[in-house]
């Protein structure tokens, strides 16, 4: 029995053994007791494999409702990044596993050599934190990526570092910082060549890879896209 059910069943006990038998509000207590060991339940349930807690607050989404619950968001993405679509200062797109991808040029979001966003790019931010407060039965990989410019380590870092700042603003506006999974993957998956000024811009970007929370599948959200 792991730690976490343990700590749910001495909750169970504890709770029950107080509701003593004469006590004239023993029923009340004893469903408050119940209703707080299921929540535990509900929130708290620890995948073995990854270590991380499943099933969150909002619970899962049933799997044949995924696609609708996706349409739904990737709807309302669209809808308040038209500008910078138009812009081409975020790109949308949906994957086979029905997770939504939006590609966000470091250009965009960054100075040259550094990991601060930029000003301008936390309205664009402030729009997608939104969105991923209300649909919020769903995990979100945030991925640095950079060119070949440089050595592969300082890449790795710069990326990283990146990817981190992404992730703490929106944790910032309101995105609970449990769903968000940030990391730096430096120059090793390039969208394009590195040897042209245009294939290197294409490869400096920040991705945010939104995976839905599917009942009987939860830890596969988790998963590094």
């Amino acid at each position: 029995m792991n730690h976490s059910l343990k700590a749910i069943c001495l909750l169970l006990v504890v709770s029950l053994y107080g509701c003593a038998a004469d006590d004239p509000n023993r029923r009340t207590k004893t469903g408050a007791a119940v209703g707080a060991v299921v929540g535990a339940v509900l929130g708290h349930q620890l995948d073995d494999d990854s270590g991380r807690y499943v099933g969150a607050v909002a619970g899962a989404i049933a799997g044949g409702a995924v696609g609708h619950y996706m349409d739904k968001q990737q709807n309302e993405f669209e809808d308040a990044l038209a500008e910078e679509r138009y812009a081409h200062d975020v790109e949308i797109e949906r994957l086979e596993d029905e997770s939504l991808r939006l590609n966000v040029p470091s250009e965009v979001s960054f100075d040259f050599d550094r990991a601060e966003i930029k000003p301008a790019f936390m309205t664009t931010l402030d729009k997608v934190a939104d969105i991923l407060v209300r649909y919020d039965r769903s995990i979100v990989h945030v991925i640095g990526h950079t060119d070949s410019t440089g050595s592969d380590a300082y890449n790795q870092d710069l990326s990283e570092r990146r990817a981190r700042s992404v992730a703490n603003y929106l944790t910032s506006r309101g995105v609970p910082d449990g769903r968000l999974q940030a990391e730096g993957r430096g120059e090793h998956e390039p969208r394009d060549t590195n040897a042209t000024e245009a294939g290197r811009q294409l490869n400096r970007r920040v991705e945010l890879i939104v995976k839905p929370v599917v009942e009987g599948q939860e830890q596969d959200a988790y998963q590094a896209p």
